[in-house]
């Protein structure tokens, strides 16, 4: 028997752009069968990268004529036996040319062969996402037949980040930037790789220390004041900010802030409504009598950051919600003698307002070295033909 083993050479997530390397081993194993002795043959192997677009037929109504594009595209990239989108859920809305990789290869028992299958990732390719209506994944498709014998499929998912606006780096000219590229090396100055400026980029736009401060209010006068230290944000950091109850004229008994994305839909691609609003971590804090608190929200490491598609745009915020009392709270008796204690009885019953605000937030990709931890899928795979 032939098994073909695929491994991805740097891990399973990378940016949009990127070259994708896989390492393509092809062995033959011992086997009981007549003839096993003479070898096994392989007529071929190929490979090829695709996205397939999986969406949720009640929420989302794709136009006819895209749907028509998507099928030629399909049709055009697929013109051989080799299709790898074949058995797939969805759409396969991105593939790129197939590449052989080897034709005729005979292998005699314990004997192995590998091949490096490389292609650039299209940087204008969506991400990696699962939403409630729309999915994005992306997979290599190794497709290997021996003579007379079906096609058999190889399938590795790997995870796309997309960080825009890697072309325009204007905004780090005014800026004290230290270079990427190896000091150490002597002679010519190495050049930066795509996956260097992107983390570059990252580091510049998410290290700026510029603090938003935010007055929340209601009608009836102020509740508080949030701090917000930067407004950028990598997957895998945790949001960190402040909130001051030393300016606030009416009491506020509780606060909960939370970190949400907002999945929607372009209006018309739009379906049956639905609430694509994903909770992801949660700050909760009874805050009465206090002068400050602060507020710690991680970002999971699995999370897509903001993108727009023509089909879904996804944004990121946070949901504010201060409970607050109607009427003046009756006031905290001081004993005179510091030596005495006192207690404070809250009153049984309290009128109560609830103020909800939403504070849109940046959130962006991290080093997809570093993502790679994460990663639920390992390689390599392989697969026996």
């Amino acid at each position: 028997m032939i098994e073909v083993t695929a491994n991805l050479c740097r891990g399973t997530v990378f940016l949009a752009g990127e070259v994708l390397e896989c390492s393509v081993t092809i062995s033959c194993r011992e086997g009981n069968g007549q003839g096993s002795r003479g070898g096994k043959s392989l007529a071929w192997a190929s490979a090829q990268l695709h996205c397939q677009c999986h969406v949720s037929e009640s929420k989302v109504k794709v136009p006819t004529e895209r749907k028509t594009e998507d099928v030629d595209l399909t049709q055009s990239t697929g013109y051989t036996s080799f299709v790898p989108s074949r058995g797939e859920k969805g759409v396969c809305i991105l593939s790129t040319t197939p590449k052989i990789l080897c034709c005729d290869v005979h292998l005699r028992p314990g004997d192995s062969k590998t091949f490096l299958y490389r292609e650039t990732i299209p940087s204008d390719a969506p991400p990696s996402f699962r939403g409630q209506a729309v999915k994005y994944s992306y997979k290599v498709t190794i497709g290997t037949q021996r003579v007379n014998s079906p096609i058999k499929l190889l399938r590795v998912p790997f995870r796309v980040l997309v960080l825009y606006g890697l072309g325009d780096t204007s905004f780090m000219e005014d800026e004290d930037q230290v270079d990427t590229s190896n000091p150490f090396l002597e002679g010519q100055k190495t050049r930066n790789t795509l996956l260097d400026t992107a983390v570059q980029i990252l580091a510049t736009v998410t290290s700026r220390k510029s603090p938003n401060s935010y007055n929340v209010s209601n009608p009836n006068g102020t509740v508080a004041r949030f701090c917000l230290f930067k407004p950028a944000y990598k997957l895998g950091e945790d949001i960190i900010g402040t909130i001051d109850f030393s300016i606030s004229t009416i009491p506020c008994l509780q606060y909960s802030v939370v970190l949400q994305c907002d999945e929607h839909i372009a209006d018309e691609c739009q379906g049956q409504q639905y609430n694509g609003i994903t909770s992801i971590s949660k700050h909760q804090e009874f805050c009465l009598h206090m002068t400050k608190s602060h507020v710690v929200l991680p970002i999971p490491l699995h999370a897509t950051p903001g993108f727009i598609t023509d089909i879904v745009c996804l944004k990121w915020r946070l949901h504010f919600e201060f409970i607050t009392a109607k009427e003046p709270l009756p006031d905290q008796v001081t004993p005179a003698d510091q030596s005495e204690s006192a207690l404070w009885q809250g009153p049984e019953n309290i009128a109560v307002d609830t103020l909800v605000w939403n504070l849109p937030i940046k959130i962006l990709p991290m080093n997809p070295i570093q993502a790679t931890s994460a990663a639920t899928v390992r390689t390599p795979m392989s697969i026996t033909i």
